[in-house]
């Protein structure tokens, strides 16, 4: 625990400017972020008596080691910083929300020829005309079904589309009027595109207009004695106004508005948004966090406005936030959603009506969220504390283990031997400090030695940042090491460029390492921690035959009861590791197996090859061609041509196939080897021998 006094800022040194601040603790790690009009006056305010602080505004001083900050000229852009770098650093004291799940959304891809309905999920991409979030996806499913009667959009897969164009025969959408069928020339790609518009104009709450065209064509049909269109027209209104029940009406003046109520006690907060389209609710979400600062009511609100609008421009910041308290000060966060928007956005509490009454409906399901939340978390927060009390208790640790690191080795009968590390805090799974490992000390199979090297030049680089007081060593040097990619694929390359506290680094240690395996594997690791000089940090074994925890130095293992809820919190830290462990392993054998002689020409792309092997038809027939020849495919220019033509006379021709039944030589073309994948599991090209014997 530090004495703040001990990293306070002489007097006179801090600027009496806004700007934006950052807590460090002893690792360099950012733990908080704030934002001041007046900085000086603002941390002046967390260097007073600590008898005067609120608890938790307390621990975060007592756990920082160092505050820095940067002067800005306007507090809206002071607002910005602050959220770009609580976004970087995620920083464990600030309120962050974070949603209970991933919201689906009805998504139209306006960016393609032929835009198409679909349902997404993730991430926002440019170019795509989003609507909601739904509760549940099969609500947008039932919508776009009602919708597709009179707006007949594509709503098929790329690969559907292509094959439907291929044969010349639309799906079965096509044939019972759900989709206008482009992809067999019924309709051109303008008129594609402009019944898409409609389609996104309905939804976006432009109703009316459809309803009385459609209205007009019927009476029009009738008149004719159409009777057939003028019944078919009515089918079509009736689907739309179905589609619209579905959305009541709750603002009766067609308004575009976002509503934000909170639900709060002294530890946490649960907040709700309903997103009002043309006077109709087209969507919901909700979250839930921790108080981890001392915050009011307004601040949540503003946080909840980072977090909704961070990542947002132009029609999908509306032009009125309803909020139950305004940010103090509230006119900078209102300039900058009128920014984001790029017109004026009215932020404000509702007073009275209709819009006050539906914010007392927001704030009732804000207040059931987080009563079902707690509901919930009790019982899961007890459990994980009882099971690391169990842990610590078993392994006569001085305190519980709050952040678990565990190594698993993979392997194929001595091939593509690899090694992963997952990393649990306070019971919970850190999927963003997952790292996964080449073994590259040597060749085989040797299980001990290969954690040996693992631990060690994980704990290795932990000293090497410990020395440097949070500098990283070069992107080169990390990429050599074989360290390379995050979980969930991401690089890692990013995250190492950074030397200011950027949460996921091996620079943070853990109280437990656990390792999958017995005795020898133990004795591994508590080696390897030996060697340098490490001596704080608990090692214990998992083996998976009898479930024993292994300790260093101790010739029986200690059995835990089959209740325990600190072995099943062991077992969840191990069967994560192996999955890790097991799924890069299999990634890097079947790209081994997919691998082919164009994968070792230099600059040459998946783009490329594949256009290579499109024009040629088969490696072979590539193999024989001229330089002239290849330089006919499109991209391909003279040098990069005679470069192939090195790399495939370099490379042996595969062995031929041969008809195991009569033992004939199949002289067949060479298989497409540019890392096509035929869509079976690589398993399915091993022999049955070698089927299930991964490590």
């Amino acid at each position: 625990m530090a004495d703040p006094s001990s990293y306070r800022p002489r007097p006179g040194e801090i600027p009496d400017s806004p700007g934006v601040y950052r807590f460090r603790d002893e690792h360099r790690r950012v733990i908080y972020v704030g934002k001041a009009k007046s900085l000086r006056q603002r941390l002046a305010n967390y260097f007073q008596d600590l008898a005067n602080l609120h608890p938790r505004t307390r621990t975060m001083v007592t756990t920082a080691a160092s505050v820095e900050w940067t002067v800005v000229s306007t507090e809206v852009e002071a607002l910005q910083l602050e959220y770009s770098w609580i976004k970087e650093y995620d920083p464990r004291f600030n309120v962050k929300y974070r949603d209970d799940k991933s919201y689906p959304y009805l998504a139209v891809t306006m960016n393609e020829q032929f835009p198409r309905v679909q349902v997404m999920r993730g991430h926002k991409k440019k170019g795509v005309r989003y609507f909601g979030p739904y509760g549940h996806a099969w609500a947008i499913r039932d919508t776009v079904d009602l919708l597709l009667r009179v707006f007949p959009v594509r709503t098929c897969s790329a690969g559907v589309f292509k094959n439907a164009g291929r044969t010349g025969r639309p799906c079965l959408l096509g044939y019972i009027g759900k989709c206008s069928a482009p992809c067999v020339g019924r309709i051109t790609p303008e008129e594609h595109g402009e019944l898409a518009e409609e389609f996104c104009d309905f939804m976006a709450g432009r109703t009316g207009t459809y309803l009385r065209r459609l209205e007009k064509q019927m009476m029009e049909a009738a008149e004719e004695m159409e009777y057939e269109r003028a019944a078919r027209l009515r089918d079509d209104i009736e689907a739309l106004k179905k589609a619209m029940e579905k959305n009541a009406v709750v603002l009766a003046d067609a308004t575009d508005a976002d509503l934000i109520a909170v639900a709060e006690d002294e530890l946490e907060a649960a907040v709700q948004i309903f997103h009002v389209r043309g006077g109709r609710v087209r969507g919901q979400r909700g979250w839930v966090t921790d108080k981890v600062e001392e915050v009011t009511t307004g601040a949540l609100v503003e946080h909840a406005l980072q977090q909704l609008y961070g990542e947002e421009s132009g029609d999908a910041v509306p032009k009125e936030v309803l909020v139950p308290a305004l940010p103090e000060p509230a006119v900078p966060v209102q300039e900058w959603l009128t920014g984001r928007r790029g017109a004026n956005v009215s932020l404000r509490i509702p007073q009275r009506g209709d819009k006050k009454a539906l914010m007392e409906t927001v704030e009732r399901n804000a207040q059931q969220a987080l009563a079902l939340h707690k509901t919930k978390r009790a019982s899961d927060l007890t459990t994980r504390s009882r099971a690391l009390e169990e842990i610590a208790e078993a392994l006569d640790l001085d305190s519980a283990p709050l952040r678990i690191e565990c190594y698993d080795i993979s392997h194929l009968q001595g091939d593509d031997v690899v090694a992963s590390m997952v990393v649990f805090e306070d019971g919970l799974q850190r999927k963003g400090e997952y790292r996964r490992f080449q073994i590259k000390g040597f060749a085989g199979q040797d299980d001990v030695r290969s954690m040996h090297e693992v631990i060690s030049r994980r704990f290795r680089r932990y000293l090497a940042e410990k020395e440097r007081t949070g500098e990283w060593a070069d992107g080169e040097e990390v990429a050599a090491d074989g360290e390379g990619v995050l979980a969930d694929g991401d690089p890692l390359a990013g995250s190492l460029k950074d030397d200011d506290g950027r949460p996921r680094k091996f620079a943070y240690p853990p109280q437990l390492v656990v390792v999958d395996g017995g005795r020898p594997q133990v004795a591994a690791a508590r080696r390897a921690l030996d060697e340098l000089g490490i001596d704080d940090i608990a090692v214990c074994g998992l083996a998976k035959r009898l479930e024993e925890v292994w300790l260093p130095a101790e010739d029986d293992p200690v059995v835990l009861p089959r209740t325990s809820e600190g072995l099943y919190l062991l077992q969840r830290v191990r069967d994560e590791a192996h999955r890790f462990a097991i799924t890069y392993q299999r990634t890097k054998r079947a790209k081994r197996l997919r691998s082919g002689p164009l994968d070792d020409v230099p600059g040459l792309g998946e783009s490329r090859k594949q256009a290579l092997i499109k024009h040629f038809g088969s490696v072979k027939k590539l193999r024989s061609a001229t330089i002239e020849q290849i330089q006919q495919v499109p991209g391909i220019g003279r040098k990069t041509a005679e470069t192939i033509a090195a790399a495939l006379a370099r490379a042996a021709p595969a062995a031929p196939a041969v008809n195991t039944a009569t033992g004939e030589i199949i002289d067949d073309e060479e298989p497409d080897t540019t890392g096509g994948s035929s869509g079976e599991p690589v398993s399915a090209g091993l022999p049955d021998e070698r089927r299930g014997q991964e490590r």
